[in-house]
């Protein structure tokens, strides 16, 4: 089997994201946000470290000195309900909100005490993808 073919078979199996791990500067202030403000769920935790979960997602919280650059876009979006972004957007003002949804979905986006940025939306690759059908971006080519 060629390399060519051994990478289309394993795109087949591929499953998704597996975890995200996160650098923060304070590891009992990162849990209370995540765990207290979020509503992530505590796993585990240790010296440098912590687990939490979301759903299928798993965060890795990790001790050290985070090298955030504000003007970056680069930021990580979990799926929530219509329920649970009612509440995050009632309770915006404890948040530091980076930005306002400018996109197909509903959307909250808020910063960690260390400034990860955070995308908290509804909807799909599915629904984004129709959404573009309608409403196409600037230069836009379908792949």
């Amino acid at each position: 089997m060629s390399e060519d073919s051994s990478l289309a078979q394993a795109k087949v199996l591929n499953k998704g994201i597996n975890h995200l791990t996160l650098q923060v500067s304070n590891l009992t202030r990162s849990l209370a946000f995540y765990i207290d403000q979020l509503g992530f769920c505590g796993e585990v935790r240790w010296a440098s470290g912590a687990y939490l979960s979301y759903g299928d997602a798993w965060l890795c919280l990790s001790l050290g000195e985070p090298n955030i650059d504000a003007n970056d876009y680069t930021h990580y979006a979990f799926d929530v309900s219509e329920q649970t972004l009612q509440a995050l957007q009632k309770r915006q003002a404890e948040f530091n909100v980076w930005q306002a949804n400018q996109s197909e979905g509903g959307s909250i986006y808020i910063a960690d005490p260390d400034g990860h940025k955070l995308e908290f939306h509804i909807g799909s690759l599915s629904s984004r993808l129709a959404s573009l059908k309608q409403e196409p971006y600037k230069g836009l080519i379908w792949l």
